[in-house]
């Protein structure tokens, strides 16, 4: 087992709800909690350039790009599977939420272009065989840094960072491992929101709240670079129109 370690911030989510409700009026696209929290995720690697290595061959290599992994169910809800947005820190989270979207339904169609061969040819093999086979795709995309993506195997498959929601299932806080054929520093799980009583100026009152947990991988970071991980998402999800409007995106504005 990788030597991993976890972590959690709690959030007012109303900033982000207002959001979403601006996203989904002036631009019609069903942008969601965990689209937000990816380009939070984003901002967040983008902030933390420690975050931004990978280690190969006893060294750490820059990363090309800030890409973010969202893992999506498919199949009804019987299958997990997920696709990269790449550059996601250059992209607005209605961008991202427009991106997912349109991908996932292709990959609700059968049409998975950039991991469907591979899945197809890691589902033939044997139990025994597969994990081998995971570990030398590993190897050869992410260590060695091969674009095979005519076999189904895209450099970096998994970005520089992965997210998922567990919120969908009315799970409030949960955590999850990664795998070392990831290769990548943090796993991201977004939980339910829940109106809970809070502190807010020395007064207790009732808000919209989200859990946020991480798994990281502590051969990429520390917990300082987590913590400076972890403020850079706070920040973006306290203010995510302003953020969007720093970094040149239109503000949206409630309807």
């Amino acid at each position: 087992m990788d030597p991993q370690f976890f972590g959690d911030i709690q959030v007012d989510a109303e900033p982000m709800l207002t959001y979403i409700a601006a996203a989904r009026s002036a631009e019609d696209v069903h942008v969601t909690m965990t689209h937000l929290v990816g380009r939070a995720v984003a901002h967040g690697l983008a902030t933390v350039p420690e975050m931004r290595l990978r280690p190969a061959h006893g060294r750490v290599y820059e990363r090309q790009s800030i890409d973010v992994f969202f893992i999506v169910m498919t199949g009804g809800g019987q299958e997990l599977t997920g696709l990269k947005v790449s550059r996601a820190d250059s992209k607005s989270a209605v961008d991202i939420a427009a991106e997912v979207n349109r991908r996932w339904a292709e990959i609700e169609a059968g049409n998975d272009a950039e991991l469907g061969r591979g899945k197809e040819l890691l589902a033939k093999l044997p139990p025994p065989v597969l994990g081998a086979a995971l570990r030398v795709g590993a190897w050869l995309t992410s260590d060695l840094n091969l674009d095979l993506s005519r076999l189904g195997l895209p450099r970096q498959a998994f970005g520089g960072a992965m997210i998922t929601s567990v919120g969908m299932w009315g799970v409030d806080h949960a955590y999850s491992p990664l795998a070392h054929y990831y290769r990548v520093p943090v796993l991201v799980l977004v939980g339910a929101v829940r109106k809970l009583p809070v502190v807010v100026d020395d007064a207790i009152v009732v808000r919209p709240m989200v859990t946020i947990t991480a798994t990281f991988d502590h051969r990429y970071v520390d917990g300082y670079h987590a913590a400076k991980f972890a403020d850079a998402i706070k920040a973006y999800c306290a203010d995510p129109a302003g953020l969007e409007a720093a970094s040149g995106q239109p503000r949206l504005t409630p309807a």
